[in-house]
Protein backbone atom coordinates (compact mmCIF):
# COMPACT_ATOMS: atom_id res chain seq x y z
CA UNK A 1 0.00 0.00 0.00
CA UNK A 2 1.08 3.76 -0.34
CA UNK A 3 0.26 6.31 2.00
CA UNK A 4 0.23 6.92 5.65
CA UNK A 5 -1.64 4.18 8.21
CA UNK A 6 -2.28 4.18 11.71
CA UNK A 7 -2.17 1.37 14.06
CA UNK A 8 -4.26 1.35 17.03
CA UNK A 9 -4.19 -2.10 19.12
CA UNK A 10 -6.22 -2.43 22.15
CA UNK A 11 -7.64 -6.00 24.12
CA UNK A 12 -11.18 -4.75 22.71
CA UNK A 13 -12.78 -6.24 25.56
CA UNK A 14 -15.42 -5.28 24.27
CA UNK A 15 -14.45 -2.66 21.27
CA UNK A 16 -16.80 0.22 21.93
CA UNK A 17 -17.27 4.18 20.19
CA UNK A 18 -14.18 5.62 22.35
CA UNK A 19 -12.01 3.39 20.42
CA UNK A 20 -13.74 4.21 16.94
CA UNK A 21 -13.97 7.96 17.60
CA UNK A 22 -10.37 7.96 18.25
CA UNK A 23 -9.21 6.31 15.76
CA UNK A 24 -11.42 8.21 13.26
CA UNK A 25 -10.12 11.38 14.36
CA UNK A 26 -6.51 10.64 14.21
CA UNK A 27 -7.40 9.42 10.95
CA UNK A 28 -8.46 13.03 10.34
CA UNK A 29 -5.76 14.58 12.04
CA UNK A 30 -2.93 13.09 10.62
CA UNK A 31 -4.18 12.48 7.24
CA UNK A 32 -4.35 9.12 7.55
CA UNK A 33 -5.60 6.42 4.43
CA UNK A 34 -6.12 3.83 7.02
CA UNK A 35 -6.23 3.09 10.52
CA UNK A 36 -5.97 -1.04 11.27
CA UNK A 37 -7.02 -1.92 14.46
CA UNK A 38 -4.98 -4.84 16.45
CA UNK A 39 -6.61 -7.18 18.44
CA UNK A 40 -4.37 -7.93 20.97
CA UNK A 41 -3.73 -12.12 22.65
CA UNK A 42 -1.72 -11.64 25.43
CA UNK A 43 -0.66 -7.86 26.01
CA UNK A 44 2.26 -8.04 28.95
CA UNK A 45 0.81 -5.95 30.92
CA UNK A 46 -2.44 -7.50 30.91
CA UNK A 47 -1.62 -11.55 31.22
CA UNK A 48 -2.81 -11.56 34.79
CA UNK A 49 -6.57 -10.57 33.40
CA UNK A 50 -9.11 -12.76 32.16
CA UNK A 51 -9.93 -11.75 28.87
CA UNK A 52 -13.01 -12.80 26.52
CA UNK A 53 -11.54 -15.38 23.71
CA UNK A 54 -10.13 -13.72 20.56
CA UNK A 55 -12.47 -15.01 18.38
CA UNK A 56 -15.03 -12.91 19.92
CA UNK A 57 -13.25 -9.64 20.10
CA UNK A 58 -11.62 -10.51 16.62
CA UNK A 59 -15.51 -10.62 15.28
CA UNK A 60 -17.00 -7.27 17.46
CA UNK A 61 -13.71 -5.43 16.32
CA UNK A 62 -14.58 -6.72 12.58
CA UNK A 63 -18.39 -5.57 12.92
CA UNK A 64 -17.24 -2.18 14.82
CA UNK A 65 -15.34 -0.95 11.72
CA UNK A 66 -17.53 -2.91 8.79
CA UNK A 67 -18.90 0.51 7.73
CA UNK A 68 -15.79 2.67 7.36
CA UNK A 69 -13.89 1.95 4.34
CA UNK A 70 -10.73 3.68 5.97
CA UNK A 71 -10.63 1.28 8.82
CA UNK A 72 -9.08 -2.02 8.49
CA UNK A 73 -8.74 -5.17 10.72
CA UNK A 74 -4.93 -7.17 11.66
CA UNK A 75 -4.84 -9.90 12.84
CA UNK A 76 -1.05 -9.90 13.30
CA UNK A 77 -1.01 -10.13 17.15
CA UNK A 78 -3.90 -13.37 16.79
CA UNK A 79 -2.09 -15.38 14.58
CA UNK A 80 1.62 -15.72 16.55
CA UNK A 81 2.25 -17.14 19.68
CA UNK A 82 3.13 -14.27 22.47
CA UNK A 83 3.74 -12.80 24.58
CA UNK A 84 3.25 -9.62 22.45
CA UNK A 85 5.31 -6.35 22.00
CA UNK A 86 4.21 -3.05 20.06
CA UNK A 87 7.89 -3.03 18.69
CA UNK A 88 7.28 -6.69 16.85
CA UNK A 89 3.89 -5.95 15.86
CA UNK A 90 5.22 -2.74 14.10
CA UNK A 91 7.59 -4.51 12.41
CA UNK A 92 5.76 -7.29 11.05
CA UNK A 93 2.83 -4.39 9.83
CA UNK A 94 5.46 -2.44 8.32
CA UNK A 95 7.03 -5.31 6.63
CA UNK A 96 3.25 -6.41 5.61
CA UNK A 97 2.41 -3.08 3.95
CA UNK A 98 5.96 -2.25 2.55
CA UNK A 99 5.74 1.11 4.94
CA UNK A 100 8.97 3.13 6.12
CA UNK A 101 8.68 4.49 9.46
CA UNK A 102 7.40 8.12 8.51
CA UNK A 103 4.32 6.51 7.00
CA UNK A 104 3.47 4.75 10.29
CA UNK A 105 1.77 5.56 13.48
CA UNK A 106 1.28 3.91 16.50
CA UNK A 107 -2.01 5.55 18.04
CA UNK A 108 -1.16 5.81 22.09
CA UNK A 109 -3.39 6.76 24.90
CA UNK A 110 -1.69 9.69 26.99
CA UNK A 111 -2.24 7.70 30.39
CA UNK A 112 0.26 4.74 28.53
CA UNK A 113 2.48 6.95 26.94
CA UNK A 114 3.31 8.10 30.92
CA UNK A 115 4.22 4.21 30.74
CA UNK A 116 6.44 3.85 27.94
CA UNK A 117 9.84 3.84 29.03
CA UNK A 118 8.71 0.88 31.02
CA UNK A 119 7.57 -0.36 27.77
CA UNK A 120 9.80 -3.22 25.51
CA UNK A 121 12.36 -1.10 23.61
CA UNK A 122 10.92 1.91 23.41
CA UNK A 123 13.62 3.82 22.36
CA UNK A 124 13.90 1.21 19.06
CA UNK A 125 10.15 1.54 18.88
CA UNK A 126 10.05 5.50 18.07
CA UNK A 127 13.21 4.88 14.94
CA UNK A 128 10.50 2.35 13.50
CA UNK A 129 7.40 4.83 14.05
CA UNK A 130 5.83 7.97 14.68
CA UNK A 131 3.55 8.37 17.92
CA UNK A 132 0.19 9.36 17.66
CA UNK A 133 -0.59 9.87 21.05
CA UNK A 134 -4.29 11.11 22.04
CA UNK A 135 -5.13 12.61 25.24
CA UNK A 136 -6.84 11.53 27.97
CA UNK A 137 -8.58 13.11 31.31
CA UNK A 138 -6.25 13.11 34.06
CA UNK A 139 -3.03 12.71 32.12
CA UNK A 140 -0.44 15.25 31.58
CA UNK A 141 2.61 13.68 30.34
CA UNK A 142 5.71 15.67 31.23
CA UNK A 143 7.19 15.52 27.62
CA UNK A 144 10.90 16.59 29.05
CA UNK A 145 11.39 13.63 31.74
CA UNK A 146 10.12 11.67 28.61
CA UNK A 147 12.35 12.66 26.58
CA UNK A 148 15.27 12.30 29.04
CA UNK A 149 14.25 8.64 29.23
CA UNK A 150 13.89 8.01 25.46
CA UNK A 151 15.85 10.34 23.56
CA UNK A 152 14.49 11.70 20.71
CA UNK A 153 11.10 11.09 21.57
CA UNK A 154 9.49 14.65 21.51
CA UNK A 155 10.33 14.71 17.75
CA UNK A 156 8.65 11.35 16.60
CA UNK A 157 5.82 12.33 18.60
CA UNK A 158 2.33 14.12 17.12
CA UNK A 159 -0.88 15.05 19.61
CA UNK A 160 -4.62 14.30 18.54
CA UNK A 161 -7.39 15.96 20.25
CA UNK A 162 -10.36 13.95 21.01
CA UNK A 163 -13.31 14.86 22.91
CA UNK A 164 -13.63 13.65 26.18
CA UNK A 165 -15.83 10.65 26.52
CA UNK A 166 -16.01 8.68 29.61
CA UNK A 167 -16.31 5.31 28.26
CA UNK A 168 -14.46 2.12 29.07
CA UNK A 169 -14.91 -1.23 28.10
CA UNK A 170 -14.60 -2.30 31.69
CA UNK A 171 -17.25 -0.48 32.75
CA UNK A 172 -19.20 -2.04 29.69
CA UNK A 173 -18.81 -5.40 30.73
CA UNK A 174 -19.63 -4.41 34.16
CA UNK A 175 -23.50 -2.65 32.89
CA UNK A 176 -24.00 -6.22 30.93
CA UNK A 177 -23.11 -8.34 34.05
CA UNK A 178 -25.63 -6.22 36.01
CA UNK A 179 -28.47 -6.10 33.12
CA UNK A 180 -27.50 -2.51 32.08
CA UNK A 181 -28.31 -1.19 28.91
CA UNK A 182 -24.79 -0.54 26.30
CA UNK A 183 -26.94 0.98 23.54
CA UNK A 184 -24.88 3.63 21.96
CA UNK A 185 -21.91 2.86 23.96
CA UNK A 186 -21.11 -0.13 21.24
CA UNK A 187 -21.90 -0.13 17.86
CA UNK A 188 -25.44 -1.80 17.11
CA UNK A 189 -23.68 -4.74 15.81
CA UNK A 190 -21.56 -5.34 18.46
CA UNK A 191 -24.66 -4.74 21.07
CA UNK A 192 -26.71 -7.56 19.21
CA UNK A 193 -23.16 -9.97 19.10
CA UNK A 194 -22.71 -9.42 22.93
CA UNK A 195 -26.09 -10.22 24.11
CA UNK A 196 -26.40 -13.24 21.04
CA UNK A 197 -22.99 -14.96 22.56
CA UNK A 198 -23.88 -14.22 25.83
CA UNK A 199 -20.89 -12.04 26.53
CA UNK A 200 -20.16 -10.70 29.97
CA UNK A 201 -23.13 -12.16 31.53
CA UNK A 202 -23.40 -14.03 34.64
CA UNK A 203 -22.79 -17.55 33.69
CA UNK A 204 -25.42 -18.85 35.30
CA UNK A 205 -27.41 -16.80 32.64
CA UNK A 206 -25.78 -17.47 29.86
CA UNK A 207 -22.56 -19.84 29.78
CA UNK A 208 -19.66 -18.54 27.65
CA UNK A 209 -19.38 -20.55 24.44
Amino acid sequence: MSGQLGILGGTFDPIHIGHLLTAEIARETLALDTVLFVPAADPPHKLAMEKTPAHHRQAMVALAIAANPRFGLSTVDLARPGPHYSIDTVRLIRAEYGLSAEECYFIIGGDSLVDLPKWHQPTELIKLCRLAAVHRPGYQPDVTALESMIPGLTARLDWVEIPLIGIAASDIRQRVQQRQTIRYQVVEPVRIYIEEHGLYYPEKFFPRP
